[in-house]
């Protein structure tokens, strides 16, 4: 069965580099037609979509995060990490990975069927 587990720390101070990792077990991360994201939640602005990577490799990233976040993949281990560079307090929030697939009712928007538990990050001096 599809699996995925985000690792990383739990605390990251203001002005470093956020990096979490997805595991993915269950599937190929190169398998079509899936795209390999992330997200993050807050109780004050609810479900954020970070990015991507997509099943050849393309990436993709929400326009509100400017340059500050990247996602690559290492598919010899069937893992896709988030960089977030730099981190402010207000990044602090519940962090997700997540299999999604375009959806075939809204344009531009992914669904998902497949979780991580989810990893609280909280970004403190």
């Amino acid at each position: 069965q599809v699996s995925l587990q985000e690792s990383g720390p739990g605390l990251v101070k203001p002005s470093q580099t956020l990096s979490l990792t997805c595991t993915v077990s269950g599937t190929s991360i190169t398998a079509p037609y899936y795209y390999w994201s992330w997200l993050r939640q807050t109780p004050e602005k609810g479900r954020e979509w970070m990015g991507a990577v997509g099943y050849s490799g393309s990436t993709y990233y929400s326009p509100s995060l400017g340059s500050r976040a990247s996602i690559s993949r290492d598919t010899s281990k069937n893992q896709f990490t988030l960089q977030l560079n730099p981190v402010t307090p207000e990044d602090t929030a519940k962090y997700y990975c997540a299999r999604g697939y375009n959806s075939l009712k809204v344009p531009d928007e992914y669904e998902y069927d497949y979780w991580g538990q989810g990893t609280q990050v909280t970004v403190s001096s």
